[in-house]
């Protein structure tokens, strides 16, 4: 039974106590086990990571992971309360700072579009019956994006349930050339989901119907506003799971994800939008309704033209339904957390995990120590490992869990025998593995509450992926009050943020074109998974040649010839 004294923590087995003997030697450990259980040798040597010292003390803390922090106008027992659970609540409580207009921050020029007038409120009124809002206090939350770094100032908020009232309502926009900003679950990080100025927002939330489901070919039909979380438990009941999962995804719109070609936990192991997404219902500026909906793997007849709108970001055309492949659910999930000693090791851990894990390795995702510590200060998340100056999470999934068993402790062994890993947990029940991944889900939340974040959302080649952090730490010295790496290792994408206590336009320039320069010069991109909206438009150039840009204006002109959709958004200003 010694074997099991370490494979779970304290308290977890009737009789269960601290161990009071001496701390075994991992040698005496290998040993022991292979002279009393030998069978269990190879399929769970994961107790070698609770060997360290201290491993007593964490495992009892599994319970602190998971408090719920309450946010300020969050609702209570509502679980944990993250900004994208505000969804509904207004940016004008008096805890929270107002958030200032874009139009006045960036000293942008509205271009010439008409104003809505009480005959446009009436047309809209006959399209979708009370599902008008000109209500200032429900429109605020629509006009500030999650970050509260972008707010705009519509007047008219739009709840359509079908695509034919959506070609309907774009069809009175481009007649009267009235502006349009579509908007999903406004997660977006990049202000692509908000209005600049008065654009008439148009929101998804009701088109949250599934058309369809094959339980055979695993292919979903669905509007565009169905809410990632609701897809995934729907078609996990049917033993398949979404190819894409994010940490907005409580809040997230199936029809933003591949507005933005949101990329996320699972791209590793199945891929961007780019190849999951097989059809989409696309509403065009002037109301036409372009159905490429199709459920067919393969579909080679001429131009592929849902490509074009998958990463779009609403500039040409309205996403209102998506077909889309799901993969089967995996019957063997296991999430190991683990420290190392440098960013040198992580890179050999990932190598080492493409070799020895294959085809079962479904993510890797990095951290940096400071990360870890915010987590712990702003949320409460206990951290299951020893210090360490990063950390990995790795996931597998597979459909033999003995097999995968087998692969993950042979690593596992492997990885502490070289150095390549400090410490580690296992976890392989449900509730234990989203409490891993909330550690690395959550830095987003804690760094909100450091003080002002400056986000970065890079590509890179892979082993120059956290040079970049330590050069801005000595490039930005004091001025900055943190600093940190975490990302998709995997994918080669960085999610580089800085915190200061307030906003700081000396600040901004020392970070601005510096990151972006630095990113070109390794041959990276400015935006991995994020998209470009608003914040980014004008550094697009540094990612794509004047021959991409201009063959994308001409693209946008062709499908958009007045603008109305989504303007001031991904294409730049001066292009």
């Amino acid at each position: 039974m010694l074997w099991m004294l370490y494979r779970w923590p304290c308290g977890a087995l009737p009789g269960c106590g601290v161990l009071s003997a001496p701390e075994p030697t991992v040698q005496s450990l290998i040993f022991r086990l292979r002279v009393m259980a030998p069978h269990w040798v190879s399929r769970w040597p994961w107790w070698l990571f609770r060997a360290s010292p201290g491993w007593r003390q964490t495992a009892c803390t599994l319970r602190a992971w998971v408090e719920p922090r309450r946010w300020p106008g969050s609702f209570q027992g509502a679980g944990v309360a993250s900004p994208l659970a505000r969804r509904g609540c207004s940016s004008t409580s008096s805890r929270l700072p107002a958030v200032v207009l874009t139009q006045e921050r960036c000293a942008v020029q509205r271009l010439p579009f008409s104003t809505v007038s009480e005959e446009d409120l009436a047309a809209f009124e006959c399209i979708i019956p009370g599902r008008v809002t000109t209500d200032p206090e429900e429109l605020e939350a629509h006009n500030v994006d999650w970050l509260r770094t972008h707010r705009g100032c519509s007047k008219v908020l739009l709840r359509p349930r079908t695509s034919q009232e959506v070609s309907h309502i774009l069809r009175h926009c481009y007649k009267r050339n009235l502006a349009v900003n579509p908007q999903g679950g406004n997660t977006g990080m990049v202000g692509g989901s908000v209005p600049v100025f008065d654009e008439i927002i148009l929101s998804t939330a009701l088109m949250n119907q599934v058309v369809s489901f094959n339980s055979v070919s695993g292919i979903l039909v669905c509007q565009a506003g169905c809410v990632l979380e609701e897809l995934s438990r729907y078609v996990e009941e049917q033993d398949f799971i979404m190819p894409l999962d994010l940490g907005a995804k409580g809040s997230c719109h199936i029809g933003g994800n591949v507005a933005t070609n949101a990329g996320g936990l699972r791209f590793l192991r199945y891929g961007s939008l780019h190849g999951t997404v097989l059809g989409l219902e696309v509403v065009l500026a002037n109301g036409t309704i372009l159905n490429c909906l199709t459920s067919l793997r393969k579909d080679n007849t001429g131009y592929d033209l849902k490509q074009l709108f998958i990463g779009s970001e609403g500039t040409l055309g309205i996403i209102t339904a998506v077909s889309i492949l799901c993969p089967p659910k995996p019957k063997s999930v296991n999430v190991a957390f683990l420290g190392c000693p440098g960013f040198a090791e992580v890179l050999q851990t990932f190598s080492t995990s493409k070799g020895m894990l294959g085809e079962i390795l479904s993510a890797f995702e990095f951290m940096d120590a400071e990360c870890m510590q915010l987590v712990g200060r702003y949320l409460h998340l206990a951290c299951p490992v020893q210090e360490s100056p990063f950390y990995v999470l790795i996931e597998t999934s597979g459909s033999d869990a003995g097999h995968d068993a087998d692969k993950l402790g042979g690593f596992l062994e492997h990885l502490l025998g070289s150095g390549l890993v400090t410490d580690g947990t296992l976890a392989t029940d449900q509730k234990k593995i989203k409490m891993l991944w909330a550690l690395r889900e959550r830095i987003t939340e804690a760094l909100s509450l450091d003080g002002c974040v400056y986000k970065y959302d890079l590509s890179l080649p892979v082993e120059r992926l956290y040079d970049l952090v330590t050069t801005l730490r000595a490039h930005l010295g004091p001025c900055a009050k943190h600093v940190v790496g975490y990302g998709h290792l995997g994918d080669g994408n960085l999610h580089l943020n800085v915190t200061a206590e307030a906003f700081s336009t000396s600040l901004l320039a020392a970070l601005e074109p510096h990151v972006y320069k630095w990113t070109v010069d390794q041959q990276g991109s400015v935006s991995a998974e994020h998209g470009v909206g608003f914040k980014k438009r004008d550094v697009l150039g540094f990612s794509k040649p004047p021959e991409a840009l201009q063959l994308m204006c001409q693209l946008k002109t062709l499908l958009d010839p007045r603008g109305i959709l989504n303007p001031y958004k991904t294409l730049p200003s001066r292009a």
